[in-house]
């Protein structure tokens, strides 16, 4: 019965907030029905074939393949960001903010920019060779992808587990010292499980990282599925076979989100009782500090300086003059798709935020979920499922364009969500009562509030824009550049030189919006 009560006050709301509702509707039906034809595109052969498509022994090989790399970046991100996270929040290391920032600093490199990197690290003709004489193997296969997605990945673990550490109750802590436990004990029987949520949250995201990378594995030619659903439908051309692979994929990544809200559901950690909110206790290190320096040292030379300074050496080693004109119409390729993505983003976001904050019923909350779901699609799947609903043949800027808002739509929405749980919910109706319409209301009394948030949202879209490989790479129109499709297009023909002031380009925008971001933080 509260149910259908439920159902039917959703309804009413719907019906009187039609010119919020209907938009967000809308986007959601453009994000889900082209996933609708990859389905029809899989299915539409006979059931001897598609028996066969899904019972390749490829599938299997492309499974553990994926599963083991997920695994080992996770495994390595928790090693490399568990030390991290408590040196710079619970130890006694001095500036930890300074070596805070430079553990986040990996987040301004994309991944392929790593990969690429690595690769014209080592070899005879490589940096490494140059600089001291002798040279190094080349890094490709599992470790080089394992190597360059564990240190673009690793911040978005330390990011939650630092936040996570910071705000932990002492008192927990000092309960079980008083018990005589162990400063290590303490560590494991009471820290550790209290991070359970941030463990949860960061993984998902490396996790999902992972499974929709297509940039790294590629170069690192790494088989997984993402870089086998490229392989069968833009050079193979086996496009109902990539269909197979896109759900397969789509698949895993539906068990992953699944698993991780389970693992979520049975967490409680909250207190049983009233008390009051503590910084939470400094740990001296003693002898131990200088160990600690060396560790945030080596992680941000490994994850930061050795890829940027990589770069700047092949920059220096083979740029030419004629490549400026290459290099600026890249860059105009990249911004003339990632201003109005980043724009569109921002007001696509304004529905779904205002739906989510101001409503609560079943429907509101289905469809305020529908951006994240899209997003968590990887990237190469979701292009298959557009190319499969408006033709390769079709395929425009503008389809390209209205790609990347449904995929980044979710980044958008975050800060645009905020300021609305600081504005009162009698705003409108204070304006309604002076006689404005309820679109008048909103515009004159809450999209002020909003307009912060919105600069943030096109901020975010903008930069993920310029970093977006797999996307642009299926969806571009023939002969359209961009600085992101250059870096992977010479770095695949092992032509380092050429590559470099691609890569710098967005190194330098990264950089840039990476400091922004650290800036408003603090």
């Amino acid at each position: 019965m509260r149910w259908i009560i439920n159902r039917r006050h959703s309804i009413l709301l719907i019906g009187q907030r039609w010119y919020i509702f209907f938009p967000a509707v809308l986007i959601c039906i453009c994000g889900l029905i082209p996933l609708g034809y990859l389905i029809a595109k899989a299915f539409q052969l006979e059931s001897s074939t598609l028996v066969e498509n899904l019972l390749r022994w490829r599938n299997v090989r492309l499974f553990f393949n994926t599963i083991f790399l997920t695994i080992g970046v996770l495994i390595t991100d928790i090693l490399l960001a568990t030390p991290a996270a408590w040196l710079t929040s619970r130890s006694d290391i001095k500036y930890p903010r300074i070596f805070s920032v430079l553990c986040t600093l990996p987040l301004a490199i994309p991944g392929y920019v790593i990969a690429y990197s690595l690769l014209a690290l080592g070899g005879y003709n490589g940096i490494f060779a140059s600089l001291f004489g002798w040279s190094i193997p080349r890094l490709n296969g599992y470790w080089g992808a394992l190597i360059a997605l564990s240190f673009y990945t690793t911040p978005y673990l330390f990011l939650n587990l630092r936040t996570a550490l910071l705000g932990l109750d002492p008192s927990v802590e000092e309960s079980a010292r008083s018990l005589g436990y162990s400063q290590r004990r303490v560590f494991i029987h009471v820290i550790l499980p209290q991070l359970r949520p941030a463990f949860y949250a960061g993984g998902l995201l490396i996790c999902l990282h992972v499974l929709g990378d297509f940039g790294v594995v590629s170069l690192m030619r790494y088989e997984t599925f993402s870089y086998a659903l490229y392989i069968e439908y833009r050079l193979l051309f086996e496009h109902n076979y990539a269909a197979w692979l896109a759900l397969i994929l789509l698949t895993i990544t539906g068990c992953l989100l699944y698993l991780e809200s389970r693992m979520l559901n049975r967490v409680d950690l909250h207190k049983a009782g009233h008390g009051t909110s503590r910084a939470p206790s400094i740990i001296p290190l003693h002898r131990l500090k200088y160990v600690g320096y060396s560790y945030l040292c080596v992680l941000f030379i490994a994850t930061v300086c050795i890829p940027t300074l990589t770069v700047i050496l092949w920059l220096f080693r083979g740029f030419e003059a004629s490549t400026l004109a290459g290099i600026f119409e890249a860059f105009l390729g990249s911004v003339s798709i990632s201003i109005p993505v980043a724009i569109g983003c921002a007001l696509m976001a304004l529905p779904f935020a205002y739906i989510n904050v101001r409503y609560t019923t079943c429907i509101s909350n289905a469809i305020a979920r529908i951006p994240y779901i899209v997003y968590a699609i990887p990237p190469l799947a979701f292009a298959l499922s557009i190319i499969f609903f408006v033709k390769r043949t079709d395929v425009t800027v503008l389809v390209l364009i209205s790609a990347c808002m449904l995929h980044f739509l979710a980044e958008a929405i975050g800060p645009v969500r905020s300021p609305l749980y600081q504005a009162s919910p009698h705003l409108e109706e204070v304006a309604r009562s002076l006689g404005c319409s309820p679109i008048m209301a909103f515009l004159r009394t809450l999209l002020p509030l909003l307009f912060r948030g919105m600069l943030i949202a096109v901020a975010l879209v903008f930069l993920a824009t310029m970093k977006e490989l797999p996307l642009t790479l299926l969806l571009r129109p023939p002969e359209y550049e961009t600085l992101a499709v250059n870096v992977w297009d010479f770095t695949e023909e092992a032509m380092f030189a050429q590559a470099a002031p691609f890569a710098f380009v967005i190194l330098i925008f990264s950089g840039i919006f990476v400091g922004l971001l650290i800036r408003k933080e603090e």
